[in-house]
């Protein structure tokens, strides 16, 4: 079976866990270090927090935020439902802006139209969908004058770039970028996520809620302080008698999570991050060849083929005309796994899903969106994908194609 995304390991990445798991620490030790340094390094921000998962991440930019109960939060119908969820842990309510029929991403010109006529919004969330970068300079040019804060959702998007150039990660157009290291994605630390940002006290306080909201030994924070000051807080057994912080102290000073990533986790994503320039460029030839093979044969077309040197290439996406075949999209899955290739739908849009009926939100909302998903379907695409696989996958749609 030819899957539609996996993960790509080589001994190198191998040995680096097991020389973790050997002579290193298992959870929070030097390699997470290492590895947050080497992505913001990469990417072109100051600072990057490993976390647990992408969702994880997404939950702690919200927070950094302050989103809360009564904020609205601004979020793409076509994401996995991590996103608009993260803004419902905070106890804010997503609003949904549809997308762009070409780009596929969150639309400005609708995100516009939603800003007018929407009260509340602390957040707007885009999602660079496929690894394609959204159009953040038109996003930051109507958001920021209203001071409301921009998270993006790429958790398709490592080593993708913006037109001006500059990488997504960089957060030059937002407050907080989030990534994804799932198996899937571009690079892996099996599951794992990370969360840019370029504000010293976002940083600080994304390190304190990764992990229970506890500060330990470096108290930056107000919470302890010397013994011959006022301080906020300061029990007995914080200092010793010559007024120095006793190694065991530690101070809960906000209500946090466990949302830390493994040391041998981190140590896979170093090794990882080393080839990520060349899992893009892979991807990147893989997608051009889908255009171009895509182009005689019916009923079938890629989408986002415009966008290719910018986007890192999560996933292949075609737009497949279902209402013109004798044949369903199920079925149509269904006769590719038989003949040895996988698929899948990215996504079903988060507003037809049962639970966000029944917060209120309707079917019909975000047209472009809807449309969209009637002719998605996702073919594999991943580095590992060998030329023979790729031929494969195009004489499977052919013959297809031709009896359906």
């Amino acid at each position: 079976m030819i899957p539609y995304g996996k993960h790509f390991i080589e001994q190198d990445d191998i040995d680096a866990v097991v020389d973790v798991l050997k002579n290193g620490w298992l959870t929070q030790g030097p390699k997470i270090d290492e590895f947050e340094a080497k992505l913001a390094e990469m990417v072109g921000a100051k600072y990057a927090v490993a976390v647990s998962n992408a969702t994880a991440g997404l939950h702690l930019a919200c927070m950094a935020t302050g989103l809360s109960k009564g904020d609205k939060a601004l979020v793409s119908p076509n994401t996995f439902v991590s996103t608009p969820n993260a803004v419902l842990y905070c106890g804010a309510r997503p609003v949904f802006v549809d997308m762009d029929p070409t780009t596929l991403n969150m639309c400005p010109e609708e995100l516009g139209k939603e800003l007018l006529r929407t009260s509340g919004v602390k957040v707007v969330l885009p999602v660079h969908f496929g690894g394609l970068p959204c159009d953040m300079e038109s996003i930051a040019s109507m958001v920021n004058p209203a001071g409301v804060k921009v998270i993006e959702d790429a958790a398709h998007a490592l080593g993708a770039s913006y037109q001006c150039g500059a990488k997504v990660g960089s957060c030059k157009y937002s407050d907080f970028t989030v990534f994804s290291l799932h198996p899937v994605k571009g690079v892996t630390t099996g599951e794992g996520g990370v969360i840019t940002t370029n504000d010293y006290m976002s940083y600080k306080k994304l390190l304190q809620l990764r992990s229970h909201g506890i500060c330990k030994g470096n108290f930056v924070h107000p919470g302890i302080s010397v013994p011959d000051s006022e301080p906020l807080f300061c029990p007995e057994n914080a200092f010793d008698s010559e007024g120095n912080l006793n190694p065991w102290y530690y101070e809960m000073q906000q209500l946090g999570f466990n949302y830390r990533m493994t040391d041998f986790q981190a140590a896979l994503g170093v090794s990882q991050l080393k080839k990520l320039n060349r899992f893009v460029m892979r991807r990147q030839e893989l997608a051009l060849r889908y255009d171009e093979a895509l182009r005689d044969i019916p009923f079938i077309e890629p989408a986002q083929p415009q966008y290719r040197t910018d986007s890192s290439i999560h996933i292949y996406i075609a737009r497949i005309s279902f209402d013109k075949l004798a044949i369903g999209r199920g079925e149509f899955m269904r006769r590719l796994k038989d003949m040895g290739i996988g698929s899948q739908v990215h996504y079903i849009p988060v507003h037809w899903q049962p639970y966000y009926s029944t917060l209120g939100y309707r079917q019909s909302a975000c047209p472009n969106t809807n449309s969209y998903y009637e002719q998605t379907l996702t073919l594999p695409l991943y580095y590992g994908l060998t030329d023979e696989e790729f031929n494969s996958v195009i004489a499977s749609l052919r013959n297809l194609m031709a009896i359906a």
